[in-house]
């Protein structure tokens, strides 16, 4: 009888220091670890406080306590014995878990910080991790409540294999996607992007383990799995956005009927303006003196000239005026420059504002836009 009460209370000795550990490393170790984080310059140690990561480490603690002094206060054949280890053990490895998600979050949040890595598919890897450690846990779990290796759990997994993909298919395939996404930086949260094959032209929203989320122009939401962005062809329009720089490809059409030599009246009216004037004269020493240039030539020369005077285009990359081959619609003028802005509104005004004055110079050159009748 007095065995049975030597190790109730024993016990219960026991029991109480866990508790006071806790309460001690959550009102000493807890709050020093807060101070220091404070006074350091390093964000990431405030991000494991928000987080919450030192707040759930201290309740391994207790766990600790526990583990060292139950052999001396119980027998280890008891069957209390049994129950009390497998319930610490099992407090520990739960705890241990909360602990490892909450690391996860606070390295995510520290990655997505920083200015170079914003838009990252972070958040789809870190849930990748964070069923990894579920697995995991759920298989030393049940290793401590059957009593059974952890290794023969995962042995047996094997049968199971099947069932497994079958049920995380999308979470698999997303976690290998979103490794690829993110260490080849295919894709972050905000870019623009275009998918042909699947319809969709929108911003990207979110991207997770499982799927992306793009918000299309017309308001729509597409919701694709993460993994099609590795297996589907598709453009992403971030470089130019971030460039500042975007491509103008459009051509007029130009009514062949209309191409003829210039007259002396026609070239002694260009020849007031000074923009065509070099053009001109340049043009003089390369035609025989009894030969006059076409007026598409002198036009394509004169709009190449023109375009480079403008402060919108940037004339330190490819800029160029060209004919193409000729149609049965016409003969294309294709003019092929770069913007100095990639908004989406002033780089559609400018670039309709510009063709609408080109077009406005085809007169003067003897030149009609060719009209399906």
């Amino acid at each position: 009888m007095r065995d049975i009460f030597g190790i109730y209370r024993g016990l219960a000795v026991l029991i109480a220091l866990s508790a006071l550990a806790l309460i001690v490393a959550r009102h000493l170790l807890f709050p020093f670890f807060k101070k220091i984080a404070q006074k350091s310059k390093n964000k990431f140690d405030d991000l494991l406080l928000k987080y919450r990561t030192v707040e759930r480490a201290v309740h391994l603690v207790p766990a600790i306590i526990f583990y060292v002094l139950l052999p001396h206060v119980l027998p280890k054949e008891s069957i209390l014995f049994q129950l009390l280890f497998t319930f610490n053990n099992i407090y520990f490895i739960v705890i241990s878990f909360l602990i490892f998600d909450s690391f996860l979050h606070a390295c995510a949040s520290h990655i997505l910080s920083k200015s170079h890595k914003q838009g990252l598919p972070i958040q789809g890897v870190r849930q990748a991790l964070f069923l990894v450690g579920l697995l995991f846990c759920t298989i030393l779990v049940i290793s401590q409540l059957t009593g059974k290796s952890p290794v023969i759990l995962l042995s047996g997994l094997g049968a199971l294999a099947t069932v497994f993909m079958l049920i995380f298919r999308d979470s698999i395939l997303g976690f290998t996607a979103g490794v690829q996404i993110a260490s080849l930086d295919l894709v972050r949260t905000g870019d623009w992007i275009e998918i042909p094959k699947e319809g969709i032209n929108g911003t990207v929203q979110s991207v997770t383990l499982t799927s992306i989320r793009i918000i299309n122009w017309d308001n729509t939401i597409s919701i694709l799995p993460a993994y099609s962005l590795v297996s589907t062809p598709f453009k992403n329009w971030r470089l130019m956005e971030e460039s500042g720089r975007r491509r103008i490809q459009r051509s007029l059409l130009i009514d062949a009927r209309s191409l003829a030599p210039l007259s002396e009246e026609q070239i002694k009216h260009l020849n007031n303006n000074p923009l065509y004037r070099p053009v001109l004269e340049n043009l003089a020493s390369t035609f025989p003196k009894d030969e006059k240039p076409l007026n598409l030539t002198v036009f394509r020369l004169c709009v190449d000239a023109f375009l480079r005077t403008i402060p919108e285009i940037d004339t330190s990359r490819t800029l160029i005026v060209r004919e193409l081959e000729s149609k049965s619609y016409g003969i294309p003028l294709e003019i092929y420059l770069f913007t100095t802005t990639s908004k989406w509104i002033p780089y559609e005004n400018f670039s309709s504002t510009l063709i609408d004055r080109l077009m406005a110079r085809l007169p003067e050159f003897g030149l009609t836009l060719y009209q399906r009748p």
